[in-house]
């Protein structure tokens, strides 16, 4: 009698759980917004969905923005903006207990939906769950876990939803909603200002603006739906982040370390320059460092998907051609077509300077002192080479 009532638990849960289920008028459909870690790939945040219906037992959270690191080639799509990342799929409490380890601050905001559109939201989420429909083609500005939560959304309900403006709203460009998360004077922030271009310079929307984790929680506080009430039904926050003691240490900074080695650099120039000499090593250390760098801004700009790395004159500074001028480097009077190259990278430095004044591009304030030693050694390379031939 025990192996037949067990028999048909199982068979039972199997039916439930293996079809699309109906909820019940006690579901409730919210979305959870996740306080920043402390690393860089967790420092905006994330979104998520949670489906709670206690008739069912149900308690699951839906987020888009998993790694899928089974993918062939990882590393090389992931660089070239096309790697697919997945949908995830798990059970509130486990999500809780992940975030609350992590010490990241969780709020609740449970929407305002008809039992229709519930229904339809639950529906989409289980039908993209489905392994052939996983896996999407993530764009950080555009396709990310915070703008699928608000796409999901307007799909699912009946009615146009109106993103008003939060208040204290402020148009901002993408790179500054960067800055809100991001300290200016950090490696990470360095490498992101190295790496994308311009075209994050612009004015974000509105409702690009929810592009962010804590953006999408703003926007949504003040919706309303095409009847005029409200997309948030009530909120809460289910976990507050813990205090903690940070450490930001500006020796560690990189505009300290960047300040150190510029002065280095100036340092040498200046005993070259009293000796009437030339140190050779510092002058391919350099031309191969902006080089090289000037190499992977190209990469990212013409060889990816990605759209924030397009229109980067990051390459005023990092010049690509910088590292075929080794061999001149290397010898103790160069070609004389060499010293109008090192004019034309003096030039590339005004425009530089020209396009941060003017705001067509805002560049790291970490790299100020590099950019000024670079500008002196090349000053001293070409009155060098001018005395010399």
């Amino acid at each position: 009698m025990t192996k037949k009532l067990l028999l048909f638990l199982l068979t039972l849960s199997s039916f439930v759980y293996g079809q699309q289920l109906t909820l019940s008028n006690t579901s409730e459909i919210s979305v959870l917004t996740v306080g920043p870690g402390t690393s860089l790939n967790d420092a905006f945040g994330h979104s998520a969905f949670r489906i709670k219906d206690p008739n069912y037992g149900l308690d699951v959270v839906y987020g888009y923005g998993e790694y899928d690191f089974d993918a062939p080639n990882f590393y090389l799509k992931f660089a070239q903006g096309k790697l697919n990342y997945l949908m995830g799929k798990d059970s509130f409490s486990r999500f809780y207990q992940i975030y609350i380890y992590f010490n990241r601050t969780i709020k609740e905001q449970v929407l305002n939906l008809s039992q229709s559109e519930k229904q339809k939201l639950y529906d989409y989420l289980i039908t993209n769950y489905k392994p052939e429909n996983r896996a999407y083609l993530y764009e950080f500005f555009f396709d990310n876990c915070a703008t699928k939560i608000k796409d999901v959304v307007k799909i699912a309900t009946d009615t146009p939803i109106a993103f008003n403006s939060p208040e204290g709203f402020e148009t901002k460009t993408f790179r500054n909603l960067i800055y809100d998360n991001v300290d200016k004077n950090t490696w990470g922030s360095l490498g992101i200002d190295v790496a994308l271009g311009s075209v994050i310079d612009r004015e974000a929307t509105p409702e690009e603006h929810m592009f962010l984790p804590e953006n999408i929680y703003k926007f949504f506080e003040v919706a309303t739906k095409n009847d005029r009430s409200r997309l948030v039904k009530k909120n809460n926050v289910i976990f507050t982040k813990r205090p903690i003691k940070t450490s930001n240490s500006f020796f560690k900074s990189p505009l300290c370390i960047l300040g150190i080695i510029s002065f280095f650099i100036l340092f040498l120039t200046y005993k070259d320059f009293k000796k009437n000499k030339r140190t050779i090593w510092l002058d391919v250390f350099l031309f191969s460092f902006t080089g090289i760098i000037g190499i992977l801004i190209l990469f990212l700009w013409f060889a990816t998907d990605h759209t924030g790395t397009h229109h980067n004159y990051n390459l005023l500074w990092a010049f690509a051609l910088n590292i075929l001028m080794i061999g001149q480097l290397s010898k103790k009077t160069p070609q004389k077509w060499f010293t109008k190259y090192v004019k034309f990278l003096i030039i590339m430095l005004c425009l530089m300077t020209l396009h941060w004044i003017i705001g067509v591009q805002v560049f790291a304030i970490a790299l100020i002192p590099l950019l000024i030693a670079l500008g002196i050694r090349y000053l001293f390379l070409l009155k060098h080479y001018s005395d010399s031939q």
